[in-house]
């Protein structure tokens, strides 16, 4: 039997269920914007998902927080790399990024984001919390506009090309 022809991986799209797994269980993302030059730049960030948007934080004295407020146009990647889930996907989107610094956002954001990334630990979680409570910290809303999803299991089914039991981990 020949082996699937892998030129158009498009047909290999991450489902709804996987996509709200991926989303839940991984906390860590590429958060890519433009520089003033026009030039792709990205940095690997925690964020969360939470209603139907990313949240990510930084502070005002990045490069990406000047870019944001130049040009919203953003994009974030996601893995299944490190959460336990098995088989590799990947997630990528397309938005328009919004900068809050009010309170209220920051409380909700932050602790959110401090369980997701010290998870089980209320004491941790705290001083997580502490530590991003600064004078110059901002929330990033990365609100999606367009969705690529890839799910390798779908790809390689039935191949013997597919990922080994210890790639998987």
């Amino acid at each position: 039997m020949a082996e699937k022809d892998f030129e158009d991986v498009s047909v290999y799209t991450l489902a709804d269920d996987l996509e709200r797994e991926l989303l839940t269980r991984q906390n860590e993302c590429t958060f890519i914007w433009r520089t003033s030059e026009g030039d792709p730049v990205g940095v690997i960030m925690n964020y969360v998902w939470a209603k139907g948007s990313f949240w990510l934080t930084a502070t005002r004295r990045r490069k990406r927080i000047t870019a944001i407020e130049r040009d919203p146009r953003v994009a974030i990647s996601i893995s299944s790399r490190g959460t336990g889930i098995g088989t590799s996907q990947s997630i990528s989107y397309k938005g328009r990024a919004v900068l809050h610094d009010d309170v209220e956002t920051k409380e909700w954001m932050y602790r959110l984001l401090a369980a997701a990334v010290r998870p089980g630990d209320a004491d941790k979680q705290a001083a997580f919390v502490a530590h991003l409570d600064s004078p110059g910290r901002v929330v990033i809303e990365l609100q999606p506009t367009t969705r690529i999803g890839f799910d390798s299991q779908a790809m390689f089914a039935g191949s013997k090309a597919g990922p080994s039991r210890t790639e998987l981990a």
